[in-house]
């Protein structure tokens, strides 16, 4: 992460604001570590085959946010949810998703920080995917 993106965020940590650490852009690699900026994990990414999927765990308003970025392959129907620590999923409208399309779904909502979140995609004839676990 460069020295611009670090005092970004702890510029945005110190105002009390929610800055996602990973644009949609960006690959896993480019998502700096939670640590590494002083916060928790709000933000986790996945790569796919042909995209990624991060889930952002957001404040002022308190939401959720899944979105899924389509790099490669042909046009999907997807889902996008989201999973929590105590097994309850929720899934949002189906969606298509074309080359170059960023699909997102939000739910704003109250979320207990004392659990855990995973982003979900559900693609019709391929399964589901998951991003790692989102912490607040």
């Amino acid at each position: 992460m460069n020295l611009r993106s670090v005092l970004t965020v702890a510029a945005a940590v110190a105002a009390g604001s929610t800055l996602m650490i990973a644009p949609a852009h960006a690959s896993v690699r480019d998502a700096a570590p939670a640590a590494e900026v002083g916060i928790q994990a709000r933000v986790e990414c996945t790569s796919l085959s042909n995209g990624q999927l991060c889930i952002s765990l957001n404040t002022s308003p308190s939401r959720i946010e899944v979105f899924y970025t389509k790099k490669g392959g042909s046009t999907i129907t997807a889902n996008l949810g989201f999973r929590n620590s105590a097994g309850t999923t929720t899934w949002g409208p189906t969606k298509t998703i074309s080359v170059g399309e960023r699909a997102a779904t939000t739910w704003t909502m109250s979320y207990p920080c004392t659990r855990d979140y995973k982003g979900l995609i559900k693609v019709s004839g391929q399964g589901t995917f998951e991003t790692p676990w989102a912490t607040c």
